[in-house]
This record gives structure tokens, sequence and C-alpha cells, in this order.
């Protein structure tokens, strides 16, 4: 039966390419251009620079990742080539084909942590596949392979059996610290990486998928059976020294990722829904891993919007109307409801 799982979820991520292909290539957006002019004005300088507002306006390469998928979803191709340029002229400066990911405009230099973000990374190759891909531009493709094979070959292990996504090039393994390996669950982006395993096959992407699933199923913590932002592996599953042990701003993004990739049948949904959303009134919020109590409830739309997602592909609810209205709040909010509504408009149009 598990092995009949795991056929099954690989099948539902390389299907989940496929259709977003398609479509992109019909010319259909997925995020609707006015909604993504709205979200330029705000967090995307004219260099292609995009602008964190609740981090001091800093940059990352999460974020340049995010700008660039979005850029794909809505259609813009000068745009997504401006966010690209200044991704690769001012993150792409390792010697190991990934990016900084962190840069500071207040700083100089600018680049004020060279460590790689897996995430970000990951991101980053993937839109340019997609781009590479829809619109037959060779170079994109190109980088796609390179940074790709370069997540691969640095971030991803092979610790006690088990393929694990290191959150960075360094600084998370057990060489590193004492409750090392330690992980991020909700740097697994699904969606990435059956594309990846066409492009930059030496690595086991469809493997790395099967080790994240069973990741969000062993690292659920506490009352509410959530996932910690940070977790040690060193002695099973723990929140890792050094970080709050919360189900945070990292891990509500796991919702996301798990419907984007079309994956639906893992029973955190279902978790994430009656601990996370029911429990707490409709409304997500950041959750304490050891009392399972709620620290605080996150009323912005980008946030709500996850909840309704959930609702909508577990239970076909519509959005609601409040919430079919792009009103930006701060970037990683806003950044999560156009992933959300493009994934409402490429799979559950009949929640709209």
């Amino acid at each position: 039966m598990r092995h009949l799982l795991r056929l099954l979820i690989a099948a539902m991520l390389i299907g989940g390419v496929g259709l977003a292909t398609a479509r992109a290539q019909t010319g259909t957006p997925m995020v609707s251009p006015n909604d993504w002019k709205t979200y330029v004005d705000r967090f995307v300088d004219p260099s292609g620079r995009v602008i964190d507002d609740a981090n001091g306006g800093i940059s990352h390469s999460e974020g340049q990742g995010y700008g660039m998928l979005l850029a794909f979803l809505a259609g813009d191709r000068a745009g997504f080539e401006r966010i690209w340029s200044f991704t690769r002229t001012e993150l792409l400066i390792r010697d190991d084909g990934l990016a900084a990911w962190r840069w500071d405009p207040k700083r100089t230099p600018h680049v004020t942590d060279i460590n790689a973000a897996s995430d970000g990374d990951i991101l980053i190759a993937y839109a340019l596949a997609r781009a590479g891909r829809a619109w037959n531009e060779p170079a994109y493709l190109a980088f796609a392979r390179r940074i790709a094979s370069a997540v691969g070959k640095v971030t991803v292990r092979n610790v006690g059996g088990k393929l694990l996504l290191m959150p960075g090039a360094t600084g998370f393994s057990a060489a590193d610290r004492p409750d090392g390996p330690v992980i991020n669950p909700s740097y697994w982006i699904f969606e990435a990486f059956p594309l990846f395993a066409q492009i930059a096959p030496d690595t086991d992407w469809i493997g790395l998928s099967r080790s994240g699933l069973a990741m969000l199923a062993a690292t659920q913590l506490g009352p509410a059976r959530l996932q910690p932002d940070w977790v040690s592996l060193a002695r099973g599953a723990a929140p890792a020294d050094g970080f709050p042990a919360v189900f945070g701003y990292n891990s509500l993004r796991i919702v996301l990722y798990l419907l984007r990739a079309g994956i639906k049948d893992t029973g955190s949904l279902e978790t994430f829904n009656r601990n996370w959303i029911v429990r707490n009134g409709g409304v997500p919020g950041i959750v304490d891993i050891k009392s399972g109590q709620t620290l605080t409830r996150l009323t912005e739309p980008g946030y709500r919007m996850l909840g309704a997602i959930l609702a909508c592909a577990l239970n076909s609810t519509a959005i609601p109307q409040d919430l079919r209205t792009f009103e930006p709040t701060l970037y990683y909010p806003s950044t999560l409801y156009l992933l959300s509504m493009a994934m409402v408009v490429e799979r559950y149009p009949k929640c709209l």
C-alpha cells in the first residue's frame, strides 16, 4: 500500500507540472495582470529587487524566487527578466552555483550573509525552468539546470538512509551544531521536484519528495500536532535549539506547497484544518508547539487565504467574497495570497 501511495504521489506531482505548463503555454495568466501590477508597484523596485518591507527593506533569494514565479504566472516576460537580472548579478555570487540569501540596501557590500537558503534557490531554479519551457528561452533552462544541480549537490544529503534537504549550504548538519541535522519542513517545495527530476536527474528528486512527506508526518509535535519551523533530528524530532518552538511564519507555507503540488491525501491537511484553522475559529495563527496554544492570530488577507484554500481543497468551500480582491499588506502575506489565488484559478476554479 505504501508503495502504491508513493507512486500516486509521484504521478500527481508530475501531472501538476504538466497542467501548469500547458496553461502557461496557452497564454492564460494564472495571476491577474492587474494584481501583479499592484504587487510590482508595491514590492518590486525598477532594478528588479523584491523588497521585504517587514524586514527592514532587505531582499533575499526567497523573495527573488517568489517574484520570478509570480511574474511567470502573470505572463510578464519583461518583469521576469528584470527580477532575474537582479538575482543573477547581485545574488548568484557564490562559487558553488547557489545564491547568497541576504541583500541589504543599507549596507556595503550589500550581501550581508553569503550562505545559501535552499528554498530560495529552489524557487529561482523552478521559476527559470517554468519560464524557459513555456517561453522557449534556452538560457533560462540552462541556468535552471545549473542551479537545480547545485541544490542537489550541496544541500540534499543522505543522513542515515534518509534524503534530507538542508536549509543552507552550511550551518545545519550534525558537524555544524550539536543538535544537527536541523531541517525546516517548509523548505520542501514539492511542485518543483518533478521538473527538477527532468532537468537535473543526478539527484533523486522524487525520493526527496517522499522524504519530505515522511518528515511532515514525523515532525507533527505537541498537542496540536503541528511542525516547528526548525526541527532537530539528532534524537528523533524536536524543536531545534536557538529558534522559537512555534508553528510559525515558515511552517504556515506547508499547506500552500502541498496544495500547489496537487498533494491532498497525506493526512497532514486534515490535521492542519482541524488543529490550526478550525480550532482557531477559522483564522490561522502562530502556534506554540509545547502547549498547542495560539500565540498570534493572523488576520491579514494573505494568511486567511491559506485557510480558505484548505477549505476549498478539502470541502469545495467557496473562497469568501472578501478574499477575492487583492489588497496588498506586507510583502510576505501578499506573496502568499497571489500564489494561493493562482492555485485556485489553476486547480479549483469551482471555488470562485
